[in-house]
């Protein structure tokens, strides 16, 4: 099982397969030192509650890696796979929901000061689309709690994924 691969992985290991579900150091560090771990609900429940609250400076912070609705991160890291996988449901050969997306993030970007962050993983473009126009009308003080627990959402996704599907990660030597 891959869960007692991570529980018994070297802390740097544990630490580098999380950093690409969310780069935020205390909330990597909560993970790590709470191992080992039962069964793989009690690690999503421990890193649900490590992500809660985000300070305004973790939430900045991870939001830089973050790419826009309808943008394909570029890249080999782990990260940006993820990031293109999640997005599988935005068909950029739709073209009239491609334009609306790059114009709701532009438009998101200039009254909230940052990316448009959704968890995409099972939505479709259309489902985007809409949650980003619906959320367009928030306050600063509506949107700020709704980007974090769709930060935690896409944290908690990438980890369980990360736990389940990547065994080489944890037992590779040196790196």
């Amino acid at each position: 099982m891959l869960l007692d691969q991570f529980n018994a992985a070297p802390a740097e290991k544990a630490r580098e397969l999380l950093k690409p579900c969310l780069d935020v150091d205390r909330w990597v560090t909560e993970i790590v030192d709470a191992r080992p771990y039962a069964r793989l609900d009690d690690l999503l429940t421990t890193a649900r509650g490590a992500a809660h609250p985000f300070t305004d400076q973790e939430l900045e912070a991870a939001l830089a890696h973050h790419p826009r609705i309808g943008d394909r991160a570029e890249g080999a890291s782990t990260e940006a796979g993820m990031s293109r996988s999640e997005q599988a449901g935005v068909d950029p050969a739709d073209h009239a929901t491609s334009a609306a997306l790059a114009e709701g993030n532009l438009a998101y970007e200039e009254k909230f000061g940052r990316v448009f962050l959704i968890r995409a993983a099972g939505r479709t473009s259309e489902d985007i689309l809409k949650a980003l126009r619906e959320r367009l009308g928030h306050t600063p003080g509506q949107e700020d709690p709704v980007v974090a627990e769709q930060l935690r959402e896409i944290a908690v996704l990438r980890l369980q994924q990360s736990v389940q599907h990547s065994p080489r990660a944890l037992t590779e030597q040196g790196a």
